[in-house]
C-alpha cells in the first residue's frame, strides 16, 4: 500500500509563511515520492495552496486538504465551510473529528461521521481520526475509544466505508512532544484494521495513519511497523526539512 503523508498545519500561516514553506518543499521534491503527500491548511488559505500548486510543477504531486468541513450542504450555517466549496479549492481530502474539534467544539461521534459523509458525497476523502485521552488509555479503555469512534463512522458510512482514511492520534501525544511507541501504536492500528476488515469489503483501500507528534526521528520506526500507513503530521509540518525527511522516510 502506498503510504500517505498528511501535514496539519492547524491554525498557522501567513501568505508570506505559506508561500515559503511551499517553495522549499517544491524545491526538495525534484522527484515524484514513492509516498502520497497532501498539506491540510486553514480554509482561508486554500486559495492561496491551489495558486501555487497550479505555478510549480513539483507541487503537482501535493494534495490539498481541509481541517474540517460542514456537515450541511448549503444554507443559513454561518462559519461554515461545505464540501462543495472545498471542492472548488481542489480539496483532495479534509480531517474530521480531530481530538481538538472534539475538545474545544463540542464535537461528537455522530457529528463527525455525518461531517464524512458530506465529504465522502462530493468526492472529498475524509481523513477520521480516533483518538484515547491519557485518562481513558491509563484505564485502559482505549481498544473501547477508538473502537466506538470509528463505529459511529463505519454505521452511517458503511456502503463506502473503504474511501476512508483513518487516523489514530492517541489525544495525549498529540502536540505534547510525546510519542506512542511502535508497539503502542501498532497495537491500536492492528485493532483499527480488524475493525475495518468487518465492516468493508475491501478493507485493504483503508490507509490508517499514526498523528501522535511524529516527527523527523521517529517517523520511519513508526512508519516501519506493519499497519501504519502514513502519518497525520501537526508541526514537523510546518518545517519544510522536517516534512521532507518524513516524506522521505515513507518511501
Amino acid at each position: 500500500m502506498t503510504k500517505l503523508i498528511a501535514g496539519n498545519w492547524k491554525m498557522n500561516g501567513s501568505l508570506a509563511a505559506n508561500e515559503a514553506l511551499l517553495g522549499a518543499l517544491a524545491a526538495g521534491l525534484s522527484a515524484r515520492p514513492a509516498c502520497d503527500v497532501a498539506i491540510c491548511a486553514p480554509a482561508p488559505y486554500l486559495a492561496q495552496l491551489q495558486a501555487l500548486k497550479a505555478g510549480a510543477p513539483a507541487l503537482a504531486v501535493i494534495d490539498i486538504g481541509a481541517q474540517d468541513v460542514s456537515a450541511q450542504a448549503s444554507g443559513a450555517y454561518t462559519g461554515e465551510v461545505s464540501a462543495a466549496m472545498l471542492r472548488d479549492f481542489g480539496c483532495r481530502y479534509a480531517i474530521v473529528g480531530h481530538s481538538e474539534r472534539r475538545q474545544y467544539h463540542g464535537e461528537t461521534d455522530a457529528l463527525v461521521a455525518d461531517k464524512a459523509k458530506a465529504a465522502l458525497a462530493h468526492g472529498i476523502t475524509p481523513i477520521v481520526c480516533v483518538g484515547e485521552t491519557l485518562a481513558e488509555r491509563e484505564a485502559g479503555r482505549t481498544e473501547e475509544v477508538v473502537k466506538r469512534q470509528l463505529a459511529a463512522v463505519i454505521h452511517v458510512n458503511g456502503h463506502c466505508i473503504s474511501e476512508i482514511v483513518v487516523a489514530y492520534e492517541p489525544v495525549w501525544a498529540i502536540g505534547t512532544g510525546k510519542t506512542a511507541s511502535p508497539d503502542e501504536a501498532q497495537s491500536v492500528h492492528a485493532v483499527l484494521r480488524a475493525q475495518l476488515k468487518a465492516a468493508s469489503d475491501n478493507p485493504a483501500r483503508v490507509k490508517i495513519l499514526y498523528g501522535g507528534s511524529m516527527n523527523a526521528a521517529n517517523a520511519a520506526t513508526l512508519l516501519g511497523q506493519p499497519d501504519i500507513d502514513g502519518g497525520l503530521i501537526g508541526g514537523a509540518a510546518l518545517k519544510a526539512e522536517d516534512f521532507l525527511k518524513i516524506i522521505a522516510a515513507a518511501q
